[in-house]
Parts: structure tokens; C-alpha cells; sequence
């Protein structure tokens, strides 16, 4: 590990920061050699404010060693580390729900160790995979978006790394002497990813630190977009009355805007009547809206009067 290389990452995770960094710098390290490369950079670029922890998902028997391997590399590194374990059942989807409870517990471990960020080793190599995973199912804007350099919750999550190469993380932390292991899912053919994957290492001429590029312009036109329509939102959008009386309703002025705006303002009136993120295409939705139509979306029923949209609770079917 080079002087240099130091540099760039304490560069590149103030940038992804934006702000000066308060407290600890917290890294999400699973044992592979990315997040470990990280903590070996994390550990040069700032000495005695990194800490670090590993999440058990009690996925694989070997999970319980490779999480004590981190422990033991960051203890010869003079760092704290903890391991974390998910105690929630699975439910639903094993890859999302994996997701959900890693980062629920990484976020409440960094917020009370009073950490500034929570690192994350994403890179540029995760950030094309996933730019082309999404490009092959048609996702939009926000999708094609891919991996946010930084995404605020409990504390910031910020992703130093996406301006970097898998190639040269491996050879890093393979020169600073660390251990790490290799998941065996990511070479498993059954997963997108690892398909996307071989694919993109049997494609020389395609370059995963442009596509990553492009991934990042999109999140600022999708962070432009959705900063005009926070705007429009104020101004467009207002509580539904009948006869004087607020209802559980929302209705839009969409006169004259383009049908990207449309969409943003239609998804944030169903998540806010239904209560739930609404995560797949409302295209179809949008698609019976502009030709005068109703249409019903995560139990929010739609219509059209004039250039207002109306938006409210859709009533409970019949039984019968």
C-alpha cells in the first residue's frame, strides 16, 4: 500500500462525504477483500478513528470463522471491531431481507459508537454489474443510478470506493499482508450478478470505471429530478376536501409537466397514502392516468379530473 493510494482514499471518502468528518469512521467489513483492503486503507488514512464490524448472517457454517478472521486482523491493526449477529428470522426474499437486517444493525452499531459514516466497500467493478443488471430488466432512472456514492439514514452511508477497481483492492490488501476469503455465491452461476460478472471479465473492451461514470451522472440528473420535484410537490400538491372536510386524499396539478415529473409526484402521493415504499414501475399506472383513466396502485386508487390527478384510499373489495 502506497502513500498515494492513502491519499486517494482519504480524497475519495471526503468527497463521498461532503462534509468534515465527526467521530469515529465506521467500516462494514465482511471479510472479503474489498471491505478488507478498506480497512487497510481506512486504518493508514485515518489512524485511531476507524473502527470496524462484521456482520454474521448464520448464512454458511464457515460465517462464524470469517468474522472472527476480521476480528483478529483488525486486533493486529490496534482497531476496534465487533461482530454483529441477524436475529430476526428470514422473511421473504433471502437476498433482500439479508440486506435490510446487515444494514439495520451496521447503521444502530455506528450510530451509538458515535461514528461520523459508515463505510461500505462497493466499487467500481459492483457499480457496473449492477448499472448492466438493470439496464437488461429496463429500470429507469433511479435504477440505472446504481449505487449512491452516499445515502443518509441512522448515519450517512458513504461508498469511498466506487472510483476504484476490484483488480487492484485484491492486490492491495494482498501486499499489506491481510487475510481475507472469497464468497463461493460469487462465482455462482444461479445469481445475476455472478453471470453479469463472468460476462463483463470475458469483455475487455467494456471499461466498469466508465460505466460507473455514467452511473454517477445519472444520480445527479435522478437527485436533480428529484430536487424539482420536491418543489413542484409544495406548490402542485395539496390535501383533498370534500365539502369543506379533509379527507385521507391527494390531489395533483400536473398541467404541463413532462411525464418524468408526473411520475415522481404519482409515486410520492401512493407512498404517502399507502404508507409503503413503492418499489416496482408504476408505468401502467402512468400509462391510465394520461389517457383519462383510473387506475389502482398499491391499494391507492387514481383518477383524473381535468389536468388534476386525485389520488385516495381504494375502498375494500366485496366479498362475497
Amino acid at each position: 500500500m502506497t502513500p498515494e493510494q492513502v491519499d486517494r482514499f482519504r480524497a475519495d471518502f471526503d468527497r463521498a462525504l461532503g462534509s468534515v468528518l465527526q467521530g469515529p469512521i465506521a467500516l462494514a467489513v465482511s471479510g472479503g477483500p474489498d471491505s478488507m483492503a478498506m480497512l487497510a486503507l481506512a486504518a493508514a488514512a485515518f489512524p485511531g478513528r476507524a473502527i470496524a464490524a462484521t456482520v454474521d448472517h448464520g448464512l454458511r457454517p464457515e460465517s462464524a470463522d470469517e468474522a472472527a478472521m476480521v476480528a483478529s486482523a483488525c486486533a493486529g491493526l490496534n482497531m476496534r471491531h465487533e461482530i454483529l449477529r441477524i436475529t430476526v428470522p428470514l422473511q421473504g426474499n433471502l437476498h433482500a431481507w439479508a440486506r435490510r437486517e446487515r444494514y439495520d444493525l451496521l447503521g444502530r452499531w455506528a450510530k451509538a459508537a458515535g461514528a461520523g459514516a459508515l463505510c461500505t466497500a462497493h466499487h467500481a467493478d459492483d457499480q457496473a454489474e449492477t448499472f448492466l443488471m438493470r439496464a437488461a430488466r429496463a429500470s429507469g432512472l433511479a435504477g440505472l443510478a446504481g449505487v449512491r456514492t452516499r445515502s443518509d439514514g441512522v448515519v450517512p452511508v458513504v461508498r469511498p470506493l466506487l472510483g476504484w477497481r476490484r483488480a487492484e483492492l485484491r492486490s492491495l490488501v494482498e501486499g499489506a499482508g491481510l487475510p481475507f476469503v472469497d464468497d463461493p455465491s460469487n462465482d455462482d452461476p444461479r445469481f445475476d450478478r455472478a453471470r453479469f460478472r463472468q460476462w463483463i471479465g470475458q469483455a475487455p473492451w467494456i471499461d466498469p470505471l466508465l460505466i460507473a461514470r455514467s452511473a454517477e451522472y445519472l444520480a445527479g440528473a435522478e437527485a436533480d429530478l428529484r430536487a424539482v420535484s420536491d418543489w413542484l410537490w409544495e406548490v402542485r400538491a395539496a390535501p383533498m376536501q370534500e365539502n369543506g372536510v379533509s379527507e385521507n386524499g391527494i390531489k395533483i396539478d400536473v398541467a404541463g409537466l413532462p411525464r418524468a415529473i408526473r411520475r415522481s409526484l404519482a409515486r410520492r402521493a401512493i407512498e404517502a397514502i399507502a404508507g409503503v415504499a413503492v418499489q416496482d414501475s408504476i408505468e401502467n399506472l402512468l400509462d391510465a392516468l394520461e389517457a383519462g383513466n383510473a387506475a389502482t396502485r398499491s391499494d391507492v386508487h387514481a383518477l383524473v379530473k381535468g389536468d388534476v390527478w386525485h389520488f385516495r384510499k381504494a375502498p375494500p373489495r366485496r366479498t362475497f
